[in-house]
């Protein structure tokens, strides 16, 4: 997915969430803003937002000298522990365990603080359960994951990461192995080895790292050790928008879970705002993509 001009308002209101989550002076807050703005000037169009947001973001870590959403992400991974043995009982007594699960995980990617300042979990996991997923894969889903002995599992969020252990803790009561992909380093809220300790990930499944601080999956700045893991992979599990950005043309069986949050990733998908998603990439081939036709402002 390359990047539209809808996209460089969304690149400063990333620097200000970020600059939000520290104490610092406001003198500094805004010569940061000023830096970053070299990043925003550098954007290559042809690639995709997420190539100039971990740009921005490297930027405001080196400048505070610190992580700007470690205290975020740990208050979030630990109000969704304290929602684990529900949402577990819920998964564990319903119908379709997966349906339920993948759902869940679904629901758990709104807590995004590259979007958002704030979410309400228990909201969202309400809206999950009985809103409709708009782009609805899941009988695909299913299918793939019966033929599948080993997934390759790509976590996105903080806090969301306890949503992830759900499913992956389904994927293997289903028979299915799983290894569990976090980032390399921090970046925005998005979950590290760090994280996968502190909600217990490890007791469920093999962790591995990307060896990246990017957003989302760019492929030519992971690992070696993580490239050779992906490419022998049979199925990949992907969570997050960024992901779906940076992701959804590679020639691999993968199943994206996300929400659209922005204009730009629901307009480019023809779906409104906010809305829940389980896609095949392969169904994205030949997919009309509203969007593409025209680099305007959507209406």
């Amino acid at each position: 997915m390359k990047t539209y001009l809808d996209c460089f308002p969304c690149f400063l209101r990333q620097v200000v969430i970020a600059l939000s989550q520290v104490p610092v002076d406001e003198a500094l807050k805004v010569e940061i803003l000023k830096e970053t703005l070299e990043d925003v000037r550098g954007t290559d169009t042809s690639k995709t937002p997420a190539h100039t947001t971990t740009f921005i973001h490297r930027r405001i870590r080196r400048m505070l000298g610190r992580d700007p959403f470690k205290e975020i992400k740990h208050r979030y991974n630990h109000a969704a522990l304290g929602l684990y043995p529900s949402l577990k009982s819920l998964v564990d007594d319903s119908r379709d365990p997966l349906w339920t699960a993948s759902r869940l995980a679904i629901a758990g990617n709104v807590i995004d603080f590259g979007i958002y300042t704030e979410v309400d979990i228990e909201a969202e996991i309400d809206r999950s359960l009985k809103g409709e997923i708009v782009w609805d894969d899941y009988t695909d889903f299913r299918a793939a994951l019966d033929r599948a002995g080993e997934v390759l599992y790509l976590v996105d969020n903080a806090g969301e990461i306890v949503f992830d252990r759900i499913l992956i803790e389904t994927l293997r009561d289903r028979g299915n192995k799983v290894v569990a992909v976090v980032k390399g380093g921090p970046v925005i809220n998005d979950s590290t080895a760090e994280d996968a300790l502190e909600v217990g990930l490890q007791q469920v499944c093999e962790v591995r790292d990307n060896g990246s601080d990017a957003i989302g999956t760019i492929l030519e700045w992971c690992s070696e050790e993580f490239l050779a893991l992906f490419r022998r992979s049979e199925l990949v599990v992907s969570k997050g928008q960024g992901n779906f950005e940076t992701l959804m043309n590679v020639d691999k069986d993968v199943f994206f879970l996300f929400q659209a949050k922005c204009n730009v990733v629901a307009g480019f998908l023809g779906v409104a705002s906010g809305s829940m998603l389980l896609v095949d990439n392969r169904k994205l081939k030949g997919h009309d993509f509203p969007y593409t036709k025209t680099d305007s402002r959507i209406g």
